[in-house]
């Protein structure tokens, strides 16, 4: 598939998923405000991947560090936020805003630190293993429903397909795994409900 076609679905697909998370939010209560809001900001940032891929692919723009910086701080910064947002939602866990401040604040230090000494695939294969063995989970936990088990399953696998695997034939489709995933990811995190198949309350 064309490397343009690729960064179009994932600048879109993604882009659906803020709107989508965002229009969802509107049915949790405060506590979960900044869950939610920490997952739009993974898929923000694959947005931009997206977005930058195209500047440069389809009109010639000199994106192409802006491009691969997006990348990176989406499979450090956005794919550890996603899955522990899915294992907090899963688990009808709240954490306060200073909270997930923190764990953002800490986030974007390793980020920084791995890109420093040039430790970001193997860093980034760590946490998206992580990652997606939460999304997994946080899907697996909803059974016997079977739309959110399989939307988790999915996730997981297309989250494992977008991650930068040495040996694997995958980099020429990475903007289109990561596009592909946004789609389960963005339909599954705003749905996840406890084992009754309940929506996700604010607690008292």
């Amino acid at each position: 598939m064309p490397e343009l076609l690729q960064a179009t679905l994932l600048t879109l697909a993604a882009s659906a998923g803020v709107i989508r998370l965002g229009i969802a939010r509107r049915g949790y209560g405060e506590p979960y405000q900044p869950a939610l809001f920490c997952v739009q900001l993974a898929f923000a940032l694959a947005a931009g991947t997206g977005a930058c891929a195209v500047a440069q692919l389809a009109f010639g723009f000199d994106t192409l560090e802006a491009r691969r910086w997006l990348l990176q701080a989406t499979l450090l910064l956005g794919f550890p936020l996603i899955g522990t947002v899915a294992l907090t939602l899963a688990s009808r866990w709240t954490w306060s805003r200073p909270g997930w401040g923190r764990m953002v604040l800490g986030l974007c230090a390793f980020f920084e630190l791995a890109r420093q000494l040039g430790w970001s695939e193997p860093y980034a294969l760590g946490l998206g293993l992580g990652s997606a063995s939460l999304v997994l989970y946080a899907g697996l936990v909803q059974r016997p429903a079977r739309l959110p088990t399989g939307a988790g399953m999915l996730g997981c696998v297309l989250m494992l397909a977008a991650l930068p695997w040495p040996t694997l034939p995958l980099a020429d489709y990475q903007l289109l795994c990561l596009g592909l995933a946004c789609l389960p990811l963005a339909w599954l995190l705003p749905n996840l409900r406890n084992n009754s198949n309940e929506r996700v309350e604010t607690s008292a």
